[in-house]
């Protein structure tokens, strides 16, 4: 995986302090297309509680029956549904459609929502394989009100499993679940977080994951920050998961796909520069392991380097654009987020200003960004939630959109013809 990393200002004047932000871009291989894909394991918890019944169970069951058609005879996968209980429908094994057809089938709806006991389930089935592709899709629709209940526990599991490399994805549907623990779960556990306004949307979502999932060609993409002097870490913008490390902090990035472009915001204090020249105040430390033929760990480093200059030099230097542009879409996704706890405290117009505030900044950085159509579809979007923000209709679904098109600008994907 090749990395480059650049600097908003590279030339800082000597003897001066400053806050910069540096951008460490990765370059995913194309997966190899002369042998096999990695093997899927998958663990695929269904929410069954009551509110489920009708077309939102038959919806996700529907689902459930394609992704065991697409997926080939070395994959394996297991089914567990839950409401109050757990029950598991199929253990782990190689996909049958015509055996596993019948049970899917007779899933019904039930109580409560023991979202942990379900998750917890799945997990233990895909341990049961050390190879391959492993992840968890966890889909409900309500809150986690049985079992494990606390954000902090369930964070947790998720990290501690993706760290044994056992992602887990999450699917919130409707608009009665906890959009905050379905995204924290999701971060923490290396997979991604979706939502689902209706039934409808699940089909492209479950399409959408397969496409994921047989396109993984890392996973534990994690980045190490480490201080070469009194420097320090201000903000990881992109508001991944970290966690403090000896000598440093570790940002977790998860898993990484075929083709894909991620890019990584720090906002870094400098001290002063006390002698002109080019020096070194950190490292960062790449670490990955690849999927392929075979399971292999790997760790690149990269020095982070500044050049103290006079302060007239660094004055004249014009600032990276593409990181200026980068900071800018992740201020938009900050932005999305205070509009949100705007309309949440009932203040709806200075939300809707905010938010079209936001519009322009992404529609301005669009034209320059690799990831132009993204950003101009996630600018659409948020521009018709201001004009709904005006009539003070705010709603949970709404909310739930503001908080996954954060989410989503955070993590923008790219490939790599997208320049």
């Amino acid at each position: 995986m090749d990395g480059m990393v650049r600097f908003d200002h590279e030339l800082l004047a000597v003897e001066t302090e400053h806050d910069v932000h540096v951008m460490l871009e990765l370059a995913v291989p194309e997966a190899p297309t002369d042998h096999a894909r990695p093997p899927l394991r998958i663990g695929l918890a269904l929410d069954r509680s009551g509110s489920m019944a009708g077309t939102k169970l038959e919806t996700v069951k529907r689902c459930a029956h394609y992704l065991v058609e697409r997926l080939d005879a070395e994959d394996a996968i297991a089914l567990v549904s839950f409401d109050s209980d757990v029950q598991l429908v199929a253990s782990l094994a190689s996909p049958d459609a015509t055996a596993l057809g019948p049970r899917i089938a007779a899933i019904g709806p039930g109580g409560m929502t023991n979202l942990s006991g379900g998750w917890l389930k799945a997990i233990e089935e895909v341990r049961r394989r050390s190879d391959g592709v492993r992840r968890v899709l966890v889909l409900t629709d309500g809150l986690a009100n049985q079992g494990v209940t606390a954000a902090g526990q369930l964070t947790s599991v998720a990290r501690t499993t993706a760290q044994h490399g056992i992602s887990t994805t999450t699917i919130g549907v409707g608009d009665n679940f906890a959009e905050e623990l379905l995204t924290g779960i999701a971060d923490a556990g290396g997979g991604r977080g979706w939502f689902a306004e209706s039934a409808e949307d699940i089909p492209a979502i479950f399409s959408e994951e397969f496409d994921d999932l047989v396109s993984v060609v890392a996973q534990n993409v994690s980045v190490e920050l480490r201080p070469a002097r009194e420097m320090q870490l201000l903000a990881v913008l992109n508001d991944y998961p970290s966690v403090a490390v000896e000598g440093g902090v570790q940002v977790q990035l998860g898993d990484a796909f075929s083709g894909q472009r991620l890019r990584l915001v720090l906002r870094l204090h400098i001290p002063n520069l006390v002698s002109l020249g080019v020096q070194q105040i950190a490292e960062l430390v790449l670490r990955y392991v690849t999927v392929g033929e075979e399971v292999v760990s790997h760790q690149t480093s990269f020095p982070l380097l500044v050049n103290a200059v006079s302060a007239e030099e660094a004055a004249q230097a014009a600032p990276d654009p593409e990181v200026t542009d980068e900071v800018v879409v992740l201020a938009a996704a900050r932005a999305t987020d205070r509009a949100r706890q705007l309309a949440d405290d009932g203040r709806h117009e200075a939300a809707a200003h905010l938010l079209r505030e936001t519009v322009q900044q992404l529609r301005e950085v669009a034209p320059r960004s690799g990831a132009s159509e993204d950003l101009l579809r996630q600018a659409e979007l948020l521009e018709n939630t201001s004009d709904e923000l005006d009539t003070a209709t705010y709603s949970a679904a709404m909310r739930k959109r503001l908080h996954y098109r954060s989410h989503e600008l955070k993590r923008h994907r790219r490939r790599h013809d997208e320049r």
